[in-house]
């Protein structure tokens, strides 16, 4: 029945390499803090790419001094330059731009955190390497932002996309997979809250870790799975999925941090990022439905054979993929 599924992971398997990281591009972070009236703060973050900065750059306008930082230095995730800038005009009506972006896959968030009004977040992409400094920014800039960060950063995760492939193949009812879906929800929303608030403070490698070990154990119930006979993480797969859900959770306020959140707009961000999560969680489900209907629809009379050997070789698939990010993850503690 679900047999289209399985040529649609094993193209996921060949396509990802099992790749070392769970998020392979990390957003460059850019901070223009006010001191005094032409006296901004910048801290500039670049991704880390193979133990060497990516090679963008910030560039503030031409009426700052300086305009470029000096040489970054690694805090062991990222590349960190911060200085001083002198802008005579001001950054109100002014650009600015990220040099080299427009040959990178990443994006570059913006915090401007003006003396006199809300701090407001932008955002770079490859098509949009320079912009202009609003005289007015307001906070409805860090909803937007935020919502597609999550959003993209669920559809860039292959082990969180792993993990709801299959679930998905492993719960056959369709209210039973929608309860361990919300229940999924729920948990992720409370430790990405908490995390992000400063309530919980877990290291990330083992969360990552056990993250890959979930995936396993769904792997291992699609396989032990028999018509008939349904397992527990099958009959309350609610259950299971909650307590995933809050490790899941913490891998969502890892990425969140390494970012940043502005102070006066926190509540905004963490509610939009979690809605983008969400929404991207939910277009991914969707996707796996719209298969499987095509699949019923081309193939009206049943797959026979083959929907009985692909799902076991799905869970095969799903497996050694897990397995090999589990490894890889615990020897890089």
């Amino acid at each position: 029945m679900k047999a289209a599924l399985f040529v649609l992971l094993s193209v996921w398997v060949a396509l990802s390499g099992a790749p070392a990281q769970a998020h392979a591009l990390d957003p460059g972070y850019l901070e223009l803090r006010q001191l005094a009236q032409n006296t901004w703060q910048v801290s500039w973050r670049k991704p880390d790419v193979t133990g060497r900065p990516m090679t963008i750059d910030a560039v503030l306008p031409e009426s700052c001094t300086p305009a470029r930082g000096p040489e970054p230095t690694s805090d062991g995730v990222a590349w960190v330059s911060v200085w001083v800038a002198e802008c005579e005009t001001g950054l109100g009506g002014n650009s600015v731009k990220i040099d080299g972006l427009e040959t990178q896959r990443n994006d570059v968030l913006l915090r401007l955190q003006p003396l006199d009004a809300p701090t407001t977040t932008l955002r770079f992409t490859p098509d949009t390497v320079e912009l202009e400094i609003p005289q007015q920014p307001t906070t409805f800039a860090v909803f937007t932002s935020y919502f597609r960060l999550g959003f993209e950063h669920i559809l860039e995760g292959w082990d969180h996309l792993l993990f709801v492939s299959a679930l998905f193949l492993l719960v056959r009812d369709k209210w039973r997979l929608v309860g361990a879906v919300t229940a999924f929800t729920v948990a992720h929303s409370i430790t990405l809250a908490f995390a992000t608030l400063g309530v919980l403070n877990v290291p990330g490698p083992p969360v990552e870790a056990v993250i890959a070990l979930s995936i396993v154990f769904l792997a291992l119930e699609i396989l032990r799975r028999k018509d008939g006979q349904l397992r527990l993480s099958e009959q309350y797969p609610w259950i299971v999925c909650f307590c995933f859900g809050l490790l899941h959770g913490l891998g969502f306020a890892g990425a969140l941090a390494e970012i940043g959140i502005p102070p006066q707009d926190v509540f905004a961000a963490l509610l939009s990022f979690n809605l983008g999560v969400e929404a991207g969680q939910l277009l991914f489900i969707a996707a796996l439905s719209a298969v499987l209907m095509a699949w019923r629809f081309m193939t009206p009379s049943g797959s026979g054979r083959l929907a009985t050997y692909s799902i076991p070789v799905a869970g095969y698939a799903i497996g050694c993929v897990s397995i090999y990010w589990l490894i890889e993850r615990v020897s890089g503690f």
